[in-house]
């Protein structure tokens, strides 16, 4: 079974998306289930986990809608607001969803670089235990000493890294991400998503022979069994398509062993978010 583990739906809102700059416009427009679905069959792809790109409330119930009506859409990655004083009856809310698998902060959009580790946000992970939701950690390389703090508090929940962390691909940078990365692998409750590289190089001259140092990192620390295929769509048609994005993976992993193979294209997917 192959699982897209990392994909996102909006109705494009100029103020709700302003992340979406000038050089990304070719995402300024509406993505959608029935967009998805026909890339899909094209790519040999069964399913995948649709993750909140808005910080709201109504975003979790907008994927979750989705869910409900599509089937491919195998489970979803919401957005609560863990710092909030009622963030346990929210949870218990959401846990009646079956489809509601975890949940997600856009920290790398926070100034502070600790923000992972104030009082009041952990005290809302550690809620997420009881109902046995996951956490997606969306972070940049300078952010990932307070990663490295904040997994270590919670063994039992389990997490992946978006994006491998978003090491600045671009300009070459390796050694300060991959120490950390190798560090933060050592926790078994640490998942790591093969995704997003694309829109760290430069959009228009991005080589697959650039990205292979970083892949061949998260494949030593993570190994085959804690990384999970994802294609960041449609964000990553501001450098590339979905095709070339799938390739990007399946070429790296292509002289693994099948049933390595079968764990990063899917299988992974299925077991980190109970799929």
């Amino acid at each position: 079974m192959n699982i897209d583990s990392h994909q996102h739906f909006w109705k494009y809102e100029p103020v709700k998306h302003s992340w979406i700059d000038d050089e990304m416009a070719v995402i300024r427009k509406d993505f959608m289930p029935s967009d998805l679905k026909e890339v899909y069959q094209e790519n040999n792809i069964d399913g995948c986990v649709a993750v909140q790109a808005d910080q709201t409330l109504a975003e979790t119930d907008f994927l979750l809608d989705l869910a409900t009506k599509n089937d491919f859409i195998k489970g979803i990655v919401g957005w609560v607001d863990f710092r909030a004083d009622n963030i346990d009856e929210v949870l218990k809310h959401y846990s009646q969803f079956d489809k509601v698998k975890g949940f997600r902060h856009v920290v790398q959009g926070e100034a502070d670089h600790n923000f992972l580790l104030r009082p009041d946000f952990l005290n809302g992970i550690a809620k997420l235990e009881q109902y046995n939701f996951t956490y997606d950690i969306l972070v940049f390389p300078h952010q990932l000493g307070s990663v490295l703090e904040f997994v270590k508090k919670f063994p039992n929940i389990k997490f992946v890294i978006d994006h491998i962390a978003k090491p600045y691909i671009k300009y070459g940078f390796y050694e300060g991400w991959a120490l950390l990365m190798k560090e933060i692998a050592t926790y078994p409750n640490v998942y790591c998503k093969l995704s997003g590289m694309i829109t760290e190089a430069d959009y228009k001259t991005w080589t697959y022979e650039q990205l292979i140092p970083y892949m061949e990192l998260i494949l030593s620390a993570f190994g085959a069994d804690r990384i999970l295929y994802g294609s960041d769509w449609p964000v990553c048609l501001v450098a590339g398509n979905y095709k070339k994005v799938r390739k990007i993976t399946t070429d790296f992993i292509a002289n693994l062993p099948i049933a390595d193979r079968k764990a990063i294209m899917g299988l992974n997917a299925v077991k980190f978010y109970n799929l």
